[in-house]
């Protein structure tokens, strides 16, 4: 029997939604691993969302937000999930929004942006969600869209925490949990020696 949504650890709320693969894939950073998060298989499910977003809200209520933003494209559900949850706990709304990109310009670095008439004041007290937390870039571009509407971000919260670098974006960062998943490089790969056909995860030919 499956524990209740509430017990389950988020490793298991993956393994259900089948959003932890096993294989052998090939990862955006180029190395091998046998283990893959496909993140937006856990977010079709409203009941898997709901909890994801009961915990989200669990790990930020003691800031006593007025806003949450999530990165485009898995923090829209998710900003709007945890606000959702912290209006009900806190007795008060709460908003959620979304940062999205903003068109490249040269010479400068992918930035982010609140648009769509979003505002914010000073005194706005801001948290931040975001799935899967690798290099951190998502998240601090969205910190900078927040600081640059005039506020300041006071902590944020993911799903899961795979960095494999230091990341000190300057608030605190709570993580939900952590799937180990071991990478290589390609000439180290076990699954390459042992022959086994490679994925592409996200690509066409996945």
């Amino acid at each position: 029997m499956q524990p209740a949504l509430a017990d389950a650890s988020i490793e298991e709320l993956f393994r259900r939604s089948g959003a932890l693969r096993e294989g052998h894939f090939l990862l955006k950073s180029g190395r091998h691993s046998g283990r893959y998060l496909e993140k937006f298989l856990v977010l079709q499910y409203p009941s898997l969302g709901v909890e994801i977003g009961r915990r989200l809200a669990e790990a930020l209520a003691a800031y006593e937000p007025t806003l949450v933003v999530g990165p485009t494209t898995g923090g829209v559900l998710l900003a709007f999930e945890t606000a959702r949850q912290l209006s009900n706990e806190l007795g008060r709304e709460v908003r959620g929004v979304f940062a999205e990109p903003l068109p490249a310009v040269e010479g400068e670095g992918p930035r982010r942006a609140l648009r769509r008439g979003w505002t914010l004041a000073a005194d706005d007290r801001v948290v931040l969600v975001d799935d899967i937390l690798t290099t951190g870039a998502s998240l601090l571009e969205t910190a900078e869209a927040v600081r640059s509407g005039g506020a300041q971000p006071l902590a944020a919260a993911v799903i899961v925490d795979r960095a494999t670098a230091p990341f000190a974006p300057g608030f605190p960062v709570h993580a939900l949990g952590e799937i180990q998943i071991e990478t290589w490089a390609a000439d180290a790969c076990p699954f390459c020696h042992a022959g086994v056909p490679v994925e592409k995860p996200g690509s066409s030919q996945a």
